[in-house]
């Protein structure tokens, strides 16, 4: 049990919490409301599988990285509290069930599976060749609300999973350039691709507010595109609220409250956009 929960902190799987709403704003947008008690279930065990894969894929990736950054020396496996070979059972037991529930939702999802993994597997190495880095975890994260919609349609041919996909890529991203704010001179000192080592701090954070203003503008689209009634917009306006406050935040020279820009603002977006999306269809 001891191990069971190093493994669960090792992932920070009580975050999956503050993903699973990029699923289910899909699933009920697709579903145009509740679609059914087998589809939330599937789902939910995809959204939780994919996202415990490819966070153990990423600590296994960057272990010897995480042991040389005084920040995260400390975490599981670098510091020796866990072994290599149980984040690999643990990353082999959720790509298992990953598959089992792409398989049970339909033949599409199950097609779109091997791309699906390959970025989940993927976009850890990419900060070892690009500074894009960023976008390529937003875009990952973004499958979430794409793959919920092709779960419950079968098919991404309307244009809306694409602009929510947009619109998690974005956010995603202008929050991870905050967050990579914190490893600037490590990033430079390792030989580490980001926006903040490439150039510098204040110019990541401008970037960061550049992609939260398209956030703001893709789930506005996506909202029209749905005809979706006033509770949104409500939200939508509470949403931008809370972007504007995340960023200010942060400063270039200031990075002391980078945490809670980065896990309790975001916590409360994620939840607020799923809860005005699927009031938005009730009105």
């Amino acid at each position: 049990m001891r191990q069971f929960r190093i493994l669960l902190d090792l992932v920070k799987f009580e975050h999956t919490i503050f993903a699973l709403p990029f699923a289910y704003l899909g699933m009920v947008l697709a579903a145009g409301g509740w679609p059914g008690w087998g589809k939330f279930a599937w789902i939910t065990v995809a959204m939780a599988a994919a996202r415990t894969f490819a966070f153990a894929v990423n600590r296994l990736a960057d272990r010897f990285y995480d042991a040389r950054n005084p920040r995260t020396a400390g975490r599981s496996l670098p510091s020796g509290k866990i072994g290599p070979r149980a984040v690999v059972a643990l990353a082999v037991v959720a790509l298992a069930l990953l598959i089992l529930a792409a398989w049970q939702l339909n033949r599409f999802v199950l097609a779109l599976l091997p791309g699906a993994v390959l970025f989940l597997a993927g976009y850890s190495y990419t900060k070892r060749f690009t500074w894009l880095s960023h976008w390529v975890l937003g875009f990952t994260d973004g499958m979430a609300v794409a793959g919920a919609w092709a779960a419950v349609t079968g098919s991404l041919a309307h244009p809306t999973p694409w602009l929510l996909w947009l619109a998690v890529t974005a956010w995603i991203a202008g929050f991870d350039l905050i967050y990579a704010c914190q490893d600037t001179d490590f990033d430079r000192a390792e030989g580490l691709h980001s926006v903040p080592a490439a150039f510098g701090n204040a110019a990541a954070l401008r970037w960061a507010r550049i992609n939260h203003l398209l956030t703001v503008l893709a789930l506005a689209a996506a909202g029209w595109s749905l005809g979706l009634r006033w509770p949104f917009w409500a939200g939508l306006i509470a949403i931008a609220g809370l972007l504007w406050y995340e960023n200010s935040l942060v400063k270039s020279d200031d990075l002391s409250r980078v945490n809670l820009a980065f896990f309790n603002v975001n916590g409360y977006i994620s939840v607020l956009v799923f809860v005005a999306a699927w009031a938005g269809l009730r009105g």
